[in-house]
């Protein structure tokens, strides 16, 4: 682990996303990072797709699938 300094705007902004989605500031600061790296690798997706997707691989490690079956 290591320590930066982000700027207080940011900083604020963080301590209010945090309360709204129930994360810790280093929760909501790391997602934010998380996002921001998918979406600056992969220009071409959408905000919402990428945490579609990262909620559907969540679901999926948590066992919470079930298979598709073709008619």
């Amino acid at each position: 682990m290591i320590s930066v300094t982000i700027s207080a705007p940011l900083a604020q902004a963080a301590t209010l996303q945090a309360k709204v989605y129930n994360r810790s500031v280093e929760g909501q600061i790391n997602y934010w990072a998380k996002i921001g790296k998918i979406a600056e690798e992969n220009p071409d997706l959408s905000f919402e797709f990428i945490k579609d997707t990262l909620r559907a691989r969540e679901e999926a490690l948590a066992g919470q699938v079930e298979p598709y079956l073709f008619d």
